[in-house]
């Protein structure tokens, strides 16, 4: 590759910069828990303004990525009175801008919502004869029609099986009690298959938490969710809280668990949770109470067994939340107060007031769907999925107390969803739907709101990200720019992964994180886009230094990027014999892109095949080109 002749496309190099009771053996005593591990006490303002940086973020994403963008003749904004509306999306959206005077973008032109609504919902770029066929379609539900196409796809099946995988931390190792590949691959198959059968999210936050038996075995994979939840160093107290931290915060969006397990809330999730601060101790104990009767034990195999290193889980017929510890993870359980009278154990009860009855998980099971918190979770992490801003953030912080709109908040606080009657709508919609994925993603994809233009002349300050006037654009996920290269390039290259007889084509096919072991150059790529661990280290969506340096010096792209040798590109290489300087330009910004050229970026490419005229350099313009592509702004955004 020649540095130089590339600086000059469309000038894309001098904008990267703007990327964007268990059974369990007993442990050594540890030290009582102090304030030096309480989170609120550490860094106050990192938790009051997690909620604020995730729309700063939304904002100078938006902000920077626009003016990334070739420059052409803005999209003008226009009355949100002009637009359709299909549903109470729009509804609630085009209300909210016209009772705050703000203009809305246009709706976005084909080849910006074709690879917008691609990538949203398989993870995959459109090809270009995708592009120039959807372009040329004259039926009026030619976008419906897309939607539905894309939701019956197997990349569809691909791309939420990753999504889902992060949302239950779906991973082979963790700090805490491994569920070992054999788990791993149990739960990502069971994943998989639960979204083919269009399991509900409802089905399937009951089988996670209410299963019993082997985390290996495919019946009751759910099993390694429960196992994900042992604490170690700590009394069987421990696993309890962190059961019920990780269930209140994956399936109703209730984060604060975490604290309250530690002490009240009052006095430490003042300025977080109005909820929150009402909330005791022994409330939260008895909440984790639930999961008092889990037991987790290991299956004593020769190494060469399917089944070494696997663990059962069971339900005891008796055992409470006894308050008798001293050390651990948290601060001594001692004997409390309830209803006036002194305890020295805790029977469940949800935070509804309900006592648990028969099997206390699936009481909380029972409780938990019925709660209003696990429909609004839903939809708000839904929400961000699609719409790059959730209502409510952060979504594993969401306060109770302050999301219904039929209830004022209380004295002093406003309510936390930047469209109160918009999430409820959405999550009364969930329950009439039986909370199916595709029927909620159907209704988010068809709404004018999602389908606006990034593009916007109106004025854009911090105020206007909640509100949803233009697209918020979202930098892709590791494996979807992984997945946009191979194939743009035509040129996949199969992983194996242990467990699996086929290898894996999509990095999105991928069981989770630290895969792929087979290629460590892939593995490496994939690392530098900050897709996390699921489990300490969560998956971002900001850019990096080395992010930037392997997209343009890792051989997973310069290799991609050869039109010549054993294993260059199909693409490429019948590119470069292609006979038409203006058919390569025009192809190759619509593979990578989704788009034509403007007119600067079309005379730059152009020019630069022109210089090229024997076949041997000619080969080397378009992988200057290719390269270049790979390496703009745009080909990084769902936007």
């Amino acid at each position: 590759m020649r540095l130089p002749t590339l600086i000059g496309i469309s000038g894309c190099l001098a904008v990267l910069g703007c990327g964007l009771a268990v059974a369990q053996e007993a442990m050594p005593e540890e030290a009582p828990a102090s304030g030096q591990n309480c989170t609120w006490i550490a860094a106050p303002d990192e938790v009051q303004q997690r909620g604020l940086r995730a729309r700063r973020d939304a904002y100078e994403r938006t902000l920077q990525f626009t003016k990334s963008l070739p420059k052409t003749r803005a999209a003008r904004s226009v009355p949100a009175s002009e637009l359709p509306v299909r549903n109470f999306i729009d509804e609630e959206i085009f209300a909210r801008l016209q009772a705050e005077g703000v203009p809305a973008a246009p709706l976005a032109s084909d080849e910006e919502f074709l690879r917008r609504v691609s990538l949203d919902l398989t993870g995959r770029i459109p090809s270009a004869q995708e592009v120039r066929e959807f372009a040329a379609d004259t039926d009026p539900a030619k976008r419906d029609n897309l939607i539905e196409k894309l939701l019956a796809s197997e990349a569809f099946l691909d791309k939420w099986s990753l999504w889902l995988g992060d949302v239950l931390q779906n991973a082979a190792s963790a700090q805490n009690r491994s569920q070992q590949i054999n788990g791993r691959n149990a739960l990502y198959k069971w994943i998989r298959n639960a979204l083919t059968e269009d399991k509900s999210w409802r089905d399937i936050a009951a089988e996670m938490l209410t299963v019993n038996g082997n985390n290996y075995d495919a019946g009751t994979a759910g099993a390694n969710f429960i196992l994900r939840g042992f604490a170690p160093m700590g009394p069987a107290q421990d696993t309890y809280d962190l059961l019920l931290v990780k269930t209140a915060s994956t399936f109703l969006g209730i984060g604060h668990y975490d604290c309250l397990l530690c002490h009240n809330g009052k006095y430490h999730l003042d300025n977080v949770s109005a909820w929150g601060v009402k909330v005791t101790r022994t409330e939260a104990q008895q909440m984790a109470a639930h999961f008092a009767r889990v037991t987790m034990t290991a299956r004593r195999t020769a190494e060469s067994d399917f089944y070494y290193q696997s663990w059962d889980v069971a339900e005891r017929p008796s055992g409470l939340y006894v308050l008798n510890t001293n050390s651990g993870n948290r601060p001594n359980r001692a004997p409390a107060m309830v209803h006036g009278i002194i305890v020295t154990s805790l029977a469940p009860v949800y935070r509804d007031g309900t006592p648990a009855s028969g099997n206390w998980r699936e009481s909380f099971v029972r409780s938990m769907i019925a709660d209003p918190m696990f429909a609004r979770n839903y939809a708000n992490r839904l929400w961000k999925a699609m719409f790059g801003l959730a209502l409510a953030e952060p979504v594993d912080g969401l306060d109770p107390a302050r999301l219904d709109p039929r209830q004022q908040p209380p004295e002093g606080w406003t309510y936390q969803a930047s469209h109160p009657w918009l999430l409820e709508k959405l999550a009364e919609h969930a329950r009439m739907t039986d909370f199916h994925l595709r029927d909620l993603l159907r209704l988010m994809a068809q709404s004018t709101a999602y389908q606006l233009s990034s593009r916007y002349d109106g004025e854009w300050d911090m105020t206007k990200a909640p509100l949803f006037a233009r697209r918020i654009p979202r930098r892709l996920d590791a494996e979807e720019v992984h997945d946009a290269i191979v194939k743009a390039t035509q040129l996949p290259q199969p992983y194996t992964v242990q467990g699996f007889a086929e290898p894996f084509l999509w990095a999105a096919q991928l069981p989770d994180t630290s895969e792929p072991r087979s290629n460590g150059t892939a593995r490496a790529f994939l690392d530098a886009f900050n897709r996390g661990n699921r489990d300490t280290l969560p998956r971002r969506q900001d850019g990096s230094i080395l992010m930037w340096l392997n997209l343009m010096n890792s051989t997973f792209t310069t290799n991609r990027a050869r039109a010549t040798g054993n294993n260059a590109s199909p693409y490429l290489a019948a590119l470069a014999r292609s006979g038409s300087n203006e058919e390569i330009v025009e192809d190759i910004f619509l593979t990578f892109l989704s788009r034509r050229p403007t007119d600067y970026e079309r005379n730059v490419a152009l020019k630069r095949l022109e210089n090229a005229a024997a076949p041997a350099a000619r080969a080397t313009a378009v992988e200057d080109l290719a390269w270049a592509l790979m390496n703009k702004i745009d080909f990084l955004f769902s936007y």
